[in-house]
């Protein structure tokens, strides 16, 4: 049966526009969000209306909609400015620090993204902010590593028409620190590879050696 709703409070983004989910069309709902922060708690045994928690279905709704912004706007949409600078040799941004949202537990996990390119015939580059943007767009997602380090990669890969592209993420997550296993310093490291960087290994060798040489 499909749910009737008739109230849906609606959060914007920085322009003042509706928060709108781009795959799915969906509007966020601060309110729903806050009614299900409220529900969590009551379901743990808390009372949501002491002092210390009346305001706190509010603030995680709000937290959620931040960490969250990635749904809301395609990141790659910040490589459509590029300059043609017939440049033809590796561009890497290193040590670029990210935070994303595990999809399997809703807790963080964080650390630092490397990406680098070669340009393609063109020589066409984007602006080396845009990159550290681009990662935080997709990292602002629930999210699983692997998939976060293919996104980047193909982002890169077609919007800029790179010749080769490599990605690497290494980052830790606290599922595995503060639950589970708890193995807190335990770090993930994931790598995605396009283009001319599957087949030529000695190009390929020579972007990780750059990106290792911290």
């Amino acid at each position: 049966m499909k749910e009737n709703r008739t109230t849906v409070t609606e959060t914007t983004d920085a322009t003042g526009d509706a928060a709108v989910n781009v795959s799915t069309g969906a509007v966020f709902d601060q309110q729903r969000a806050e009614a299900a922060v409220r529900e969590l708690l009551i379901a743990v045994g808390e009372d949501p209306d002491r002092e210390g928690l009346q305001e706190t279905p509010a603030r995680v709704a709000r937290a959620y909609r931040e960490s969250f912004d990635g749904l809301f706007r395609d990141p790659a949409d910040v490589l459509a400015k590029t300059f043609n600078e017939d440049h033809r040799e590796l561009v890497l941004v290193k040590d670029i620090p990210i935070y994303s949202t595990c999809e399997h537990h809703l807790v963080p996990f964080y650390g630092h993204a490397h990406i680098g390119y070669i340009p393609g015939d063109t020589g066409t580059v984007t602006g080396l902010s845009k990159l550290a943007r681009l990662a935080d767009g997709y990292a602002k997602r629930p999210q699983v590593q692997e998939r976060l380090t293919s996104q980047i990669a193909d982002a890169v890969a077609e919007h800029l028409e790179a010749q080769a592209v490599i990605v690497v993420i290494e980052a830790e997550h606290l599922c595995m620190a503060m639950r589970g296993i708890r193995k807190p310093g335990a770090s993930t490291v994931t790598s995605a590879v396009r283009g001319g960087f599957r087949n030529d290994a000695r190009s390929r060798a020579e972007a990780l050696s750059l990106i290792r040489d911290h």
